[in-house]
């Protein structure tokens, strides 16, 4: 399935769609309003652009995802991927940890990750 491309200030809202869905147009531009300073009409435009890119629904003005944010944030990172690292996850963790540090929680949860990918687990 193609995820449609997700602009910063639409994925900002997606957050908001994300994590009070279903909900009602109304209600979301009142959301929108008190989490990122919207009008009402901004609101309804991201909306209208985002149900006509097939990222969510308005029906009978109740509003739904068609796109996860799980699957969001993983086109999100295999285009970052594409574009900066040319595909390589090693090269993309490389440059990470040489700016961040990583704690040992972080690295054992890796591992874990790693360690099911290795068994055929995926997640």
């Amino acid at each position: 399935m193609s995820i449609p491309k997700i602009h910063e200030g639409e994925y900002r809202f997606c957050l908001i769609l994300w994590e009070h869905e279903p909900v009602t147009a109304v209600e979301l531009a009142k959301l929108c309003d008190k989490e990122l300073g919207w009008k009402r009409t901004t609101t309804y435009t991201i909306i209208k652009r985002l149900g006509e890119r097939g990222v969510l629904k308005n029906e009978n003005g109740t509003v739904t995802s068609l796109v996860s944010k799980d699957d969001a944030q993983s086109y999100e990172i295999d285009e970052l991927l594409e574009k900066k690292f040319e595909g390589s996850l090693p090269a993309f963790l490389a440059a990470f940890t040489r700016r961040q540090d990583v704690s040992d929680t972080d690295l054992d949860e890796l591992q874990a990750m790693i360690d099911r990918a290795r068994k055929g687990g995926g997640k």
